[in-house]
């Protein structure tokens, strides 16, 4: 059940006036039920699944602490039938093909599959929410719950499910087991965050979403054209990505339930270290802790921890999807990362000091992410490889004319991300400014504009949001 449609306003309207409602000791219950029909609407037997990795959770997580003597073996068995079943789903034709097609490159005939496995929505993010549940329990820094309804709540609570934010268990559980309530300041902010979260989905990323499929759908683009492309791509990814992140957040405040921000304005980086602090922050903490870190992380000699980082940064890219432009992305995004960490001992490093040297830092990452998005994009390598051999100077004067037209586009979809920037980085002196009124009139006509906006800019057909897929 996607967000954008009329099945999950009536769900959610309807679950919101019952579970305000009904007394506490029915509503993780009623969460729990509105989350299976969530997941489950159009194939029912994702429930299954769903169902699997919950007792998975309760079984292995009960079983390391009840068992202490075992524990090992009981995280290794659980984190390892966890795995199996993503490898299976999401990669078992990837690792077919490229077999196939490393047999075929030294002569031995090609492999065929033949097999298409259908890949569950949102598996990536409930697996890696379930092995950090218990890993958390195995390492003792929060315990094993015995209450079943408030584990599957853990795994399927709807509003982050398919598309995260990945969250931890010490952080989820003392929520959903306190007695919650809803103020209107809290009401609002949800509200206000549901609304902002449409706007950046509904009207910039499905808009300039026409713009990057036509680009990337020619078959001899020119320099300029894929440029403007790869640049439109990123306004697409981050506002599609963080407008779910938002519509998530927001719909859980309304149920008293504070989701983690997955989201610091990733494209104000001063770095690639800095931009992944930014960008996914749920994912990029959790490869840090259960992957960066377990392996040794900082405490390697120096070629062993740009190993560990490399490694880290591949599974990242892998994680997106069964493409080896995903795994090229990940390590690419690790070289950066290693490259930032040299430059910052450099003798110039404090040349990027100062308002002077902020900006340029900005524009570097920026470029720098720009570049990655490239890769994470296009899945044929042989289509990389053409396009950073484009000649800029090869580019007719037509062509340069609609790169400068579409780009203007991407620029005006995308200025109420950039003004949100600025409102965030200033709300506090703005709320010395206005007054309590003032502000609650702002944020009621801004609410409304969005919603207009919401219903007259939205293009017919709205996409699924971008990591439904991952």
């Amino acid at each position: 059940m996607a967000f954008q449609s009329f099945e999950f306003l009536a769900l959610f309207l309807g679950l919101l006036v019952l579970y305000w409602t009904l007394p506490h000791v029915v509503r993780n219950p009623l969460l729990l039920a509105a989350s299976y029909v969530f997941y489950g609407y159009v194939h029912p037997w994702l429930l299954f699944l769903l169902a699997g990795y919950t007792l998975l959770s309760y079984v292995s997580t009960i079983g390391i602490q009840r068992y202490p003597e075992s524990k090992r073996p009981i995280l290794w068995i659980s984190v390892v039938a966890a795995l199996s079943t993503l490898a299976v789903f999401k990669y078992f034709g990837f690792f077919v093909d490229s077999f196939g097609d490393a047999l075929e490159s030294i002569g031995l005939g090609r492999l065929d599959g033949g097999l298409e496995i259908f890949l569950p929505i949102g598996i990536s993010f409930y697996t890696f929410q379930t092995i950090g549940y218990i890993v958390d329990v195995y390492r003792g820094s929060t315990t094993a719950r015995t209450n079943p309804v408030d584990v599957a709540l853990f795994v399927s609570f709807f509003p982050q499910l398919v598309a995260g934010p990945i969250e931890r268990a010490s952080r989820m559980f003392p929520q959903i087991e306190a007695r919650r309530s809803l103020t209107p300041n809290v009401a609002l902010d949800g509200v206000m965050l549901i609304l902002w979260g449409f706007f950046k989905k509904l009207v910039i990323a499905d808009n300039v979403a026409f713009i990057v499929n036509r680009i990337f759908s020619l078959q001899e683009p020119d320099f300029f054209l894929i440029w403007v492309g790869v640049l439109a791509f990123g306004i697409q990814i981050y506002a599609d990505f963080s407008g779910y992140t938002d519509i998530a957040r927001g719909t859980a405040k309304l149920f008293g339930i504070e989701l983690s921000q997955n989201f610091r304005a990733p494209y104000l980086s001063r770095s690639p270290v800095d931009f992944w602090r930014r960008w996914h922050v749920s994912l990029s903490s959790w490869f840090r802790d259960y992957v960066y870190i377990p392996m040794g992380g900082a405490r390697r000699g120096y070629y062993a921890n740009i190993l560990v980082l490399m490694v880290t940064f591949g599974l990242t890219g892998l994680w997106h999807g069964a493409s080896w432009n995903f795994v090229l992305w990940g390590l690419y995004h690790g070289v950066a990362v290693q490259g930032t960490r040299m430059a910052s001992v450099s003798r110039y490093a404090s040349l990027l000091s100062g308002t002077i040297g902020t900006i340029v830092s900005v524009g570097i990452t920026l470029w720098i992410v720009m570049f990655g998005w490239l890769l994470f994009r296009e899945q044929d390598l042989g289509q990389i490889s053409s396009v950073l051999q484009l000649d800029p100077f090869a580019a007719s004067l037509d062509q340069i004319k609609v790169a400068w037209f579409l780009l203007g586009q991407v620029v005006v979809y995308s200025l109420p991300l950039w003004a949100f920037y600025i409102y965030e980085a200033n709300r506090e002196k703005l709320g010395l400014l206005i007054s309590k009124n003032g502000v609650e009139a702002a944020s009621a006509l801004v609410g409304a504009a969005m919603l207009l906006a919401i219903l007259v800019m939205n293009p017919e057909g709205n996409a699924d949001f971008i990591y439904f897929q991952f």
